[in-house]
């Protein structure tokens, strides 16, 4: 049986702030990984108050920078790739990061880093909900 060392690239990684599972309408432009220059309309996979996971058909490197616009708010921002995932029917799994702090970019309030439904001020789902 194989083990995985210990080392920090293996170590669990704490994220710094919790993912939402939410698809966001989003248009991502820069320069592809050939210095081309591209515009692409895509939807969110995850977001989250640091940035987002995306799929995206223009091959970009990480560490590139990116602009970033929200199709609702019409709001843009820079952003950098910060990991690039598998590819799955032409396009990439991209991790994007926000250059600079913008917590009310996606309009969402995130759950707190400790959220979990056993946690005893979650509330309970009810079948039995009564008109009022």
């Amino acid at each position: 049986m194989t083990q995985v060392p210990n080392t920090p690239m293996h170590a669990g990684v704490r994220r710094r702030s919790q993912r939402v599972l939410m698809q966001v309408g989003i248009c991502i432009s820069g320069k592809d990984s050939q210095g081309n220059d591209f515009e692409e309309f895509t939807e969110t996979l995850a977001i989250n108050a640091h940035g987002a996971l995306v799929l995206l058909a223009a091959r970009v490197t990480r560490g590139s920078a990116v602009h970033v616009r929200h199709n609702k708010t019409e709001e843009e921002q820079g952003w950098h790739v910060v990991f690039l995932g598998p590819v799955r029917g032409g396009k990439a799994e991209i991790g994007l990061e926000f250059t600079a702090p913008r917590p009310t970019f996606w309009r969402v309030a995130f759950p707190p880093e400790d959220w979990t439904p056993k946690n005893p001020e979650a509330r309970t789902f009810s079948g039995n909900r009564t008109n009022k």
